[in-house]
């Protein structure tokens, strides 16, 4: 049973490299299911055995970088950069992942795959205890993290086009200032 278990990781780790690879060369509309196949060497049951279609692939791809990130565990990490469970460290956090798989991002950030990481953003983004002050309580849970999640992603479209030339802490810094003051 463990053979094939690694059998089936190896396999879906194979289709999720070719994807990666396909992403930072193609524009994620123009990435067809037999690029994916050909890329990762397998056959086209082989690849609806572990997702139905490229979407689930995207989903499983941002799926993964926000699980790490957004782990509770993540301090114990040893290449951790996070110091303290605090929306300005995970952004931190966030924010160097993305500069380590830049090409990647900028594939999904510039394409109608984007909506899918946002998606995911905002799920994620659920998670972190936000600390509102009373001059915010009123505005609705669900419209203030979809805001922040927005300009979020706006922020990363605009280091993109930028060439990453601020360092994640310095771009934390600038969009934690224009968040409302009980967010930080």
């Amino acid at each position: 049973m463990a053979k094939l278990d690694r059998r089936i990781e190896k396999t879906r780790k194979s289709i999720l490299d070719a994807f990666t690879k396909l992403i930072t060369i193609k524009e994620y509309s123009k990435i067809s299911i037999q690029d994916i196949i050909d890329e990762a060497n397998v056959g086209r049951s082989t690849f609806y055995m572990h997702f139905e279609t490229k979407d689930d692939l995207l989903g499983k791809l941002c799926g993964d970088l926000f699980e790490h990130i957004f782990n509770p565990k993540l301090n114990e990490e040893a290449n951790c950069f996070i110091e303290s469970t605090s929306l300005k460290h995970k952004i931190i956090h966030i924010l160097h992942h993305i500069r380590e798989k830049k090409e990647v991002v900028k594939g999904i950030l510039s394409s109608e795959g984007s909506q899918i990481f946002i998606r995911f953003f905002k799920v994620h983004l659920d998670t972190i205890d936000l600390k509102i002050n009373e001059e915010i309580k009123s505005i609705p849970n669900s419209f203030l993290r979809n805001h922040i999640s927005g300009s979020f992603i706006e922020m990363i479209r605009y280091w993109i086009k930028d060439k990453f030339r601020e360092t994640p802490e310095e771009l934390a810094e600038h969009y934690l200032k224009l968040l409302p003051n009980g967010l930080k």
